[in-house]
């Protein structure tokens, strides 16, 4: 478990009174077109953590976050809980350094296989100003912010309400 491995405390306070830990990980599995990328988007934005995803040549999906370690615990435990599709889901963590000047995460080449969106598109979270913990609710809906004010021309009318 990653709280033993790194040392990571219980969820508590905010990433401004500790320091940031940063980790980078991997994810093996049945994680390819089943919205891994887009439910890792969601903790980081649910956590307010910074970092990215993205796929590898070898259908692996690579990610970082960084933040307050115990909200890195918290977005790891849902991670390796996988989606509604994915299955046999691995997920392996190293420290990495952090990255005082970084303050998104993002997905890199986001597609949907659900929606026939084929264009890859770059998705943006910027880390909020006051550093809070919001909702399932409310990262679902700033997720889908993201994808509306991302997304371009008739890809827009794929969206739906289940991403």
């Amino acid at each position: 478990m990653i709280l033993a491995t790194l040392g990571f405390g219980t969820f508590a306070g905010s990433a401004t009174s500790q320091q940031k830990q940063a980790i980078s990980a991997t994810v093996t599995g049945n994680d390819q077109k089943v919205g891994f990328r887009a439910m890792i988007m969601k903790q980081a934005i649910e956590y307010d953590l910074a970092g990215s995803a993205k796929n590898d040549k070898d259908e692996i999906v690579e990610f970082t976050l960084q933040g307050d370690a115990d909200r890195i615990d918290a977005a790891l435990a849902a991670i390796r809980e996988g989606t509604k599709k994915s299955s046999n889901i691995g997920v392996s963590t190293v420290a990495a350094a952090v990255n005082p000047n970084l303050s998104t995460f993002t997905v890199v080449d986001w597609t949907s296989t659900s929606r026939n969106i084929t264009t890859p598109y770059t998705l943006v979270f910027k880390l909020r100003a006051d550093d809070s913990v919001v909702t399932k609710k409310d990262a679902k809906d700033a997720w889908h912010d993201i994808l509306k004010t991302t997304l371009k021309g008739e890809v827009l009318k794929k969206l739906g309400d289940d991403d």
